[in-house]
């Protein structure tokens, strides 16, 4: 017999919408020998719902998109991911359709609450396992979660399940498909289980779901592997209770992984969202340069338009690498002088600031006319604005509120200093976009004469590699400095952390891509007297 997966890129609230492609799936899976369809995770609503799940009409509309769906389903059984209501309680399900009929709906067991996750609260915990029936193999049924604790598979297994299917909506950070492979196979040891796990594909706000659909046989081996980033529609096939050895598609790992889900979460966001397209900033420095290349590969370069806006601090090297990107990318391009406008502001200001030293306050107000004017552009075009910068700034705040942090998507938000060079170096052994002295001189934000980034912070290998003690795996101060940091880099990084939190606040959504960015799963107060310390 064979199991067809839908890995499929369901969008948020388009009930008709995720409908249709699962039937279309259903229908194109019978047609190639598939008695089992197997679909993600709350696929037919999107995941994750957030607060529609609060709302009882979400629940009698997601309701109604089931019935229909199930009249639309014959000659395939369809398990389907959907939130369910009964009477007062809300859980995260999944039917069995077959021959027009919801013939049997199973209630998730294991409902995280941590990182990016509020399950809890949403739903309530599901206790019973629901088997299905085909080809002489009993199949029970797990949720994502489920699969990653023993006692929901164990209770298929009790029941009398010989293979797990499993419905997911994993989101997506470096290295994760290892992580689930691990997780599965702990599972199988639990249970002697051959296992078929089916993932969500597609950008959901600042998640990015990646796909890897898989399946593997009772000893834990992988016997298919489909392909991440994109909807598949992948067949696992069984002989004597066991999946054969089929697909094997690469898994990306790195720089090409991190690459394809910036690119996945602009253009879903862009094009879910009916944006017509996207602009920038563009500087002359590394951060825009890899935001432009990330923009036109999602969205082609039609859709893409780059601004500069010089300064008088702006370098002529600059503003030369720049014209030659655009050329490289064939985006529409403009150069806007903002020396009027700053001469303007400072007549404005000056008997105000009459006396007063020349600071950051000036600097500021050079990102600040720059976002008002990318902020003009986009409303008269209805372009969303990009930010273009990185974690490492996010992280210490080196970013200027309603200057370079103005705009709707920020794409390196969760991308360290460390990793936009990594992946601006790889993009270019795809085919080169980035001119090399974007790569090789000193960052800098060009707001006075002569300045860098090192002016005021650590070296980046340091600040990043703090910053994910810090932040990614909760490392106390006095254990980030045994692992061989300077105290005085450890407490500059961290105070720097605390002081910035409301900048991260106002910041755009942008992609996550580590286990722990500055999104759902950062959850700091902003007015807060508790220092960490030694």
């Amino acid at each position: 017999m064979k199991i067809a997966i839908a890995q499929i890129n369901s969008t948020v609230g388009d009930l008709a919408g995720n409908a249709a492609k699962i039937a279309d799936y259903a229908q194109r899976a019978k047609v190639q020998g598939a008695s089992i369809l197997l679909t993600p995770e709350l696929g037919l609503c999107g995941y994750p719902p957030e607060d529609l799940l609060l709302r009882d009409g979400f629940y009698l509309a997601c309701d109604e998109a089931l019935r229909v769906l199930a009249q639309q389903v014959a000659g395939i059984t369809v398990l389907v991911g959907h939130p369910h209501q009964v009477g007062k309680k809300r859980f995260n399900a999944a039917s069995v359709l077959q021959d027009g009929k919801v013939v049997a709906t199973y209630h998730k067991h294991s409902l995280p609450n941590h990182s990016v996750f509020d399950e809890v609260r949403y739903f309530e915990q599901g206790s019973e396992p629901c088997l299905i029936e085909m080809g002489g193999i009993k199949f029970g049924i797990n949720i994502c979660a489920d699969v990653w604790h023993e006692p929901a598979a164990l209770a298929a297994k009790q029941a009398g399940a010989q293979v797990l299917l499993v419905l997911n909506a994993s989101p997506y950070h470096l290295n994760k498909q290892a992580t689930r492979y691990d997780m599965v196979r702990d599972r199988i040891a639990d249970t002697g289980m051959a296992v078929v796990y089916a993932n969500l594909v597609g950008g959901q706000d600042e998640l990015v779901f990646d796909g890897g659909s898989f399946a593997m046989d009772s000893e834990g081996r992988l016997t298919q592997q489909f392909a991440a980033f994109e909807e598949v529609l992948g067949f696992v096939e069984f002989a004597n209770g066991q999946p054969v050895k089929g697909t094997l598609e690469e898994v990306e790992k790195d720089e090409a992984s991190i690459y394809r889900a910036l690119c996945l979460g602009v253009h879903d966001y862009i094009t879910k969202n009916k944006f017509p397209g996207v602009l920038l900033g563009l500087s002359g420095g590394i951060d825009s340069a890899l935001t432009l290349a990330v923009a036109v590969d999602a969205l082609g370069a039609d859709k893409v338009r780059a601004v500069m806006m010089p300064s008088p601090y702006t370098a002529q090297i600059s503003i030369a690498d720049s014209r030659e990107m655009v050329k490289l990318l064939g985006v529409r391009y403009e150069e806007l002088n903002i020396l009027p406008a700053f001469i303007a502001l400072e007549g404005t200001l000056s008997p105000l600031f009459h006396g007063l030293p020349a600071d950051t306050t000036e600097e500021n107000l050079q990102a600040r006319i720059r976002g008002v004017l990318l902020m003009a552009l986009s409303n008269k075009s209805g372009s969303l604005v990009l930010t273009t910068g990185n974690k490492s700034e996010m992280t210490v705040g080196y970013a200027t509120l309603y200057g370079d942090m103005a705009g709707g998507f920020a794409v390196l938000k969760d991308v360290s200093k460390t990793w936009v060079y990594r992946l601006s170096n790889w993009r270019n052994t795809q085919g080169r976009v980035i001119p090399e002295r974007i790569i090789t001189r000193p960052p800098s934000a060009e707001l006075k004469p002569d300045q860098t980034d090192q002016d005021n912070l650590p070296p980046y290998d340091v600040l990043d590699a703090v910053m994910a003690c810090y932040v990614e795996q909760n490392m106390n101060i006095a254990d980030i400095v045994a692992q061989g940091f300077a105290e005085a880099d450890v407490l500059c990084v961290v105070r720097l952390i605390r002081i910035a939190e409301y900048k991260r606040r106002q910041a755009p959504v942008g992609v996550r891509i580590t286990d722990r960015g500055f999104g759902k799963d950062w959850r700091y107060p902003i007015t807060v007297r508790y220092q960490d310390g030694f």
